[in-house]
């Protein structure tokens, strides 16, 4: 959430801070005439309030018609504040949801543009494998090995769910833990979180004014969801509490599984796991000081860039455009690494600095410099098992259809060194 003063004292710089995201400027004046109405209620609550006590000051001394009449003036008085009440209920409401709709301003480095062809490659890293034969994907390559099983998990959960087997299961586990101990050593206290949370709790990670229900499931009956990524169960973390500043940044590995209903992504990424309604994640979450978050951003994309070193495998750092970054992010960097598989680059980590916007909506605040301010958060895709799965697999395949396990996967795979069918 937006801070309501930025808003109001400075309208044109939201206005063009949500043009450079590809947002809609207009919201920023639904802001404003929700502020001006709460605004006018309160001076006229505040008018009455006033005339209240006044009048309730002279009563006592007064007599007679006078004090009759005093008398009938206060009841009209508490008559119409107590009409006002569900007004004003109202327009805390409605300005409320306003700010909530409202997106995060990008960082002044983040380039302008609502689509992938406005991000900008910051670097890359390694060279592409060169193969003596026809690569194949991830599908072929696991489903011949006996590692992966599609079918199946259509058949007993329906589409984008899946089976992993035998070595499949050594290797996302692999990852998983060679993925902990990296974060480990890098200052980050591991936290198994929560699969379910509330649901302010969600829209407080995620921004919005409601439940984006094309991701999100929700519990029957219940008033719980469930997540789809940690960072979400840790962002809630520290809800409604007061860090010390001196203590910052505090630095979290959240182990989830995550879920997403993916329903606006149809036709998208459809082809093995790449794109999956449940999978397992590492994430990386901080908690600091506005003065420290940019430095704890590039140090987050280190971290991320250095688990794909040590695999070996061939990515680049892209900084997203304002409308490719979530809600919440002022500024997010990609990792996206190279699938032999596709021919391209996808996604495989992801790292952003949400300033301040998610601790505005979850009440998380820190004392810094001698005053209380709200935190700044920050997550970071340490692992995120499929894809990572995918890009193992297919970046180490072998001209059998074998697959090489990456020197530093080894130790995790029980001295695993390939797997074959």
């Amino acid at each position: 959430m937006l801070d309501l003063r930025l808003v109001r004292d400075n309208p044109d710089v939201v206005r063009d801070g949500l043009r450079r995201r590809g947002a809609d400027p207009v919201l920023v004046d639904g802001v404003l005439e929700a502020d001006r109405r709460r605004r006018d209620l309160v001076q006229e609550v505040e008018r009455l309030r006033a005339e209240q006590n006044r009048v309730s000051a002279a009563i006592p001394k007064l007599s007679g018609e006078e004090k009759t009449r005093r008398i009938a003036e206060m009841r009209e008085v508490s008559t119409r504040l107590k009409s006002l009440e569900p007004k004003m209920r109202s327009a805390d409401e409605a300005l409320h949801t306003a700010l909530l709709r409202l997106p995060n301003l990008p960082h002044p480095s983040v380039p302008a543009g609502a689509d992938p062809a406005n991000n900008v490659v910051v670097r890359t890293w390694g060279e592409r494998p060169a193969f003596d034969f026809e690569p194949r994907d991830h599908v072929d390559l696991g489903t011949a090995l006996g590692v992966l099983e599609l079918e199946r998990g259509a058949k007993v959960s329906g589409s984008r769910f899946f089976y992993l087997r035998g070595a499949g299961v050594l290797l996302e586990q692999a990852l998983m833990r060679f993925a902990l101990d990296a974060v480990m050593e890098a200052g980050f206290t591991p936290v198994q979180t929560p699969f379910l949370v509330r649901p302010e709790v969600l829209m407080g990670a995620y921004g919005g004014a409601e439940l984006d229900t094309q991701q999100v499931y929700r519990i029957e009956g219940e008033d719980l969801v469930l997540i789809g990524t940690s960072e979400q169960s840790l962002a809630g973390f520290y809800k409604d509490e007061t860090l010390d500043g001196k203590g910052t940044p505090v630095r979290l590995a959240g182990l989830s599984w995550c879920f997403r209903r993916e329903a606006g992504s149809y036709g998208k990424d459809i082809r093995g796991i790449y794109r999956v309604h449940q999978f397992d994640k590492v994430e990386m979450f901080s908690y600091t000081t506005p003065d420290r978050s940019w430095e704890e951003h590039e140090y987050l994309v280190s971290i991320e860039e250095r688990v794909l070193q040590h695999l070996g495998l061939h990515h680049r750092v892209v900084l997203l455009c304002g409308g490719e970054a979530s809600t919440a992010s002022a500024k997010t960097y990609d990792l996206e690494t190279w699938f032999p598989g596709r021919g391209g680059y996808g996604e495989t980590h992801s790292c952003s600095n949400c300033t301040d916007f998610q601790a505005r909506r979850l009440g998380i605040r820190v004392r810094s410099g001698g005053e209380t301010v709200y935190a700044h958060l920050l997550n970071g895709t340490a692992i995120a098992t499929p894809r990572a799965w995918i890009a193992v697999v297919e970046n180490y395949q072998q001209r059998d259809g074998s697959v090489r396990v990456p020197e530093a996967l080894v130790p995790y795979m029980n001295g695993m060194k390939e797997i074959r069918a």
